[in-house]
């Protein structure tokens, strides 16, 4: 099976179009360039849901890195991938009485409750990922909602597999149930195959922080069941992909053949270093981590000072072996943009 290999970029409108330049060439920052100055002296709390999660990590350590050029305390607090500690971690956010809280990396329609108490205590509240409504005004008293358009990444995703394999490809999708937007992600990649005229052979919902038990087992059951038939995965988080290789591997699969993987997820390290690796997967479609986690203090910057929100929505990266081998050692899609110097002027700092 022939492999394609190029980095492109995604953008939110149409995707063939989108497609055609260079994911990670220099260009001009394309996000706001107003706003309030730095706020001082504040300490924010950052609610992670699960910082095994590799994009979750990433926009985290963006975090920490703003909030130190603004001047901010920073707390991080990990749910370790489940719902208990993502409640107890809200529980202690709101026992530190911080400025502000990042929800970082869950569906706040799970932590609706706990949740409410944050905004019962008049803390404002920005998140990643933490539902299907991106930007300003996000439902749950958030006051914007940090992510790449999550139907774009899924379309990025599907029709890579199409153009990889042809309309004889037959697919099998890897979802979670526990998050709203891991269901309208893997929806979109279904719709988009079958509309191709690809086949999607089977729908699998396992949850992510299971991943590390299922995930091998559940492909040895599904090689054997669908055999040469199942010519790619597709998975709305790279998590998934962390534990598939070793049972292709004991199934004779060399990365080259049989299923070829690719995550409409968020581009975390481990993903990048597979694919540079050729390591049981093909493509991943990237997430500025770095940069969303600079957004997510500039948004809290402007929810602190009661001024409007940016409305910025950031733009993915398909990422393929090829265009990974031009970046070095880099094992993170970091735009070449200049954001950094943009947040630090409307800060002033």
């Amino acid at each position: 099976m022939q492999k394609r290999t190029f980095i492109k970029a995604a953008l939110a409108t149409t995707i063939l179009t989108a497609l055609s330049a260079p994911a990670f060439a220099a260009g001009a920052w394309d996000g706001p360039t107003t706003g309030p100055t730095a706020a001082e002296g504040k300490s924010i709390v950052v609610v992670a849901g699960d910082l095994k999660n590799g994009g979750i990590l990433g926009v985290t350590e963006g975090v920490e890195e703003a909030a130190a050029k603004i001047g901010w305390e920073v707390r991080v607090l990990d749910g370790a991938g489940s719902i208990q500690g993502r409640t107890g971690a809200i529980g202690q956010a709101l026992a530190l009485q911080p400025d502000g809280i990042i929800i970082n990396g869950f569906d706040a329609v799970e932590q609706q409750a706990a949740l409410e108490g944050v905004v019962s205590a008049n803390i404002p509240m920005v998140a990643w990922h933490s539902g299907p409504v991106i930007g300003c005004d996000a439902p749950g008293g958030i006051f914007a909602n940090v992510s790449t358009d999550a139907m774009t990444v899924s379309e990025v995703a599907a029709k890579w597999a199409i153009e990889d394999g042809g309309e004889d490809i037959g697919v099998v999708i890897f979802t979670d149930s526990t998050y709203q937007i891991a269901i309208d992600k893997a929806d979109r990649l279904k719709e988009t195959v079958e509309a191709a005229g690809g086949k999607v052979l089977e729908y699998v919902d396992t949850p992510i922080a299971d991943t590390s038990t299922r995930m091998g087992p559940l492909t040895t059951s599904l090689l054997q069941k669908y055999g040469d038939s199942w010519t790619h995965a597709l998975a709305i988080n790279d998590l998934y992909f962390d534990f598939m290789g070793p049972s292709l591997a004991a199934a004779g699969f060399s990365p080259d053949k049989g299923p070829q993987a690719g995550s409409a997820g968020d581009g975390s390290e481990a993903a990048f270093q597979r694919i540079r690796s050729n390591g049981y997967q093909a493509i991943t479609v990237a997430e500025p981590l770095n940069l969303q986690g600079w957004q997510l203090v500039d948004e809290l910057n402007r929810a602190v000072q009661g001024e409007a929100c940016s409305g910025y929505i950031t733009s993915p990266a398909l990422v393929t072996q090829e265009g990974l081998a031009k970046l070095g050692d880099s094992n993170q899609f970091d735009p070449d943009i200049p954001y950094r110097d943009a947040y630090s002027k409307i800060w002033n700092q």
